[in-house]
């Protein structure tokens, strides 16, 4: 790898050239943090890291266990999840059933004449529950 360093003002420049090892190191950094490869170039040549506020290692402990906290509480809520979804299709297969037979309820009442009723709250309830 080639770096080239310019200065803002002035003729004077730059050219080093990189061993392979080292081009690597600074493509896995800028990989790693997201950066662009001229940007970790800028952060090491200028001195501009950052020290951490605490311990990496404790940190990094911390997060273990809030990761393993967190399978133990998906493990707990996964059945939930589970028997939530198995109400949901009962409470689906019900309102079908619930609508198919106010259909025929309106049928029967056409044939025999009768007044139609229009139950809105039952037709809302029928249509939140096909929804979800």
């Amino acid at each position: 790898m080639k770096l080239i360093i310019k200065p803002e003002k002035g003729f004077g420049r730059i050219e080093v050239e990189l061993d392979s090892e080292l081009a690597g190191e600074i493509n896995r950094l800028s990989e790693r943090y997201g950066v662009p490869v001229e940007r970790v170039i800028e952060i090491t040549l200028t001195g501009e890291f950052k020290e951490p506020l605490r311990d990496l290692d404790e940190l990094e402990e911390k997060a273990r266990e809030l990761e393993k906290r967190v399978w133990e509480l998906e493990g707990e809520y996964a059945p939930l999840r589970f028997k939530a979804y198995g109400l949901s299709e009962d409470n689906k297969v019900l309102a079908i059933e619930l609508s198919g037979l106010v259909a025929e309820n309106s049928q029967l009442r056409r044939f025999l004449r009768l007044k139609l009723e229009r139950d809105l709250e039952l037709r809302k309830l029928i249509s939140y529950y096909l929804q979800g």
